[in-house]
């Protein structure tokens, strides 16, 4: 068997996220909306076969997890965790610019949290052991990692992270070559999944 996908799953609607507050270590659960967010998402990739389906220990990766119906093959893989915010944990980006007005997360990091440095070097190392594998691979985590992950599978520098939005319960697939196939995707099958011709790219960028 050779490598076909990997399906990148952002875990689903959690009170932080709604309010667009840095959620790293804190532990929140789905809310009611992200809870059927999760479900729908499920019925979405009905039909599709993972081989390998690796999932985030944050509860809300978790529970999109399960509900999605993907726990019963799912391995939970510490180093899939968010970025950590450290002091910024629980802040929005308004807030933390009224302290640092230049502040980006992919260039800046967080104090006594991760550094763009840290974030990039462990990404590497998960895209190391994805590199390994064979078959469909689902991957359940959180919007900043697999907005890193994605650019640093392209060949992409971190701060290129900037550029590409993730929403809650978002699909996205990636292909073997450092190539990508669909981008944050919420609505619709993707059983184009194990289709071995390229997906229709969306990739829309920040304004």
């Amino acid at each position: 068997m050779k490598f076909s996908r990997i399906c990148l799953i952002r875990h689903g609607e959690t009170d932080w996220s709604r309010s667009g507050r840095h959620t790293g270590r804190t532990d929140l659960a789905l809310t009611s909306t992200g809870e059927a967010q999760a479900r729908e998402l499920g019925q979405r990739l009905d039909g599709v076969r993972f081989d390998h389906v690796w999932c985030s220990p944050r509860r809300r990766a978790r529970e999109t997890c399960r509900l999605a119906g993907l726990d019963g093959q799912a391995v939970i893989k510490a180093d899939l965790h968010e970025w950590d915010y450290g002091d910024y944990e629980g802040l929005t980006s308004v807030e933390i610019r009224r302290l640092v007005p230049d502040w980006n997360l992919f260039s800046h990091g967080c104090p006594h949290g991760e550094s763009p440095e840290q974030v990039t070097a462990r990404i590497n190392g998960v895209i190391a052991q994805l590199r390994a594998l064979d078959g469909n691979i689902a991957l359940v985590a959180h919007g900043h990692f697999l907005r890193v992950l994605t650019v640093r599978w392209l060949g992409l520098p971190i701060t290129a992270a900037d550029q590409f939005q993730l929403g809650t319960a978002s699909l996205s697939v990636l292909g073997i070559s450092g190539s990508l196939h669909l981008w944050n995707e919420t609505s619709g099958a993707v059983s184009q999944l194990l289709s071995p011709q390229p997906f229709t790219v969306h990739v829309p960028t920040s304004q």
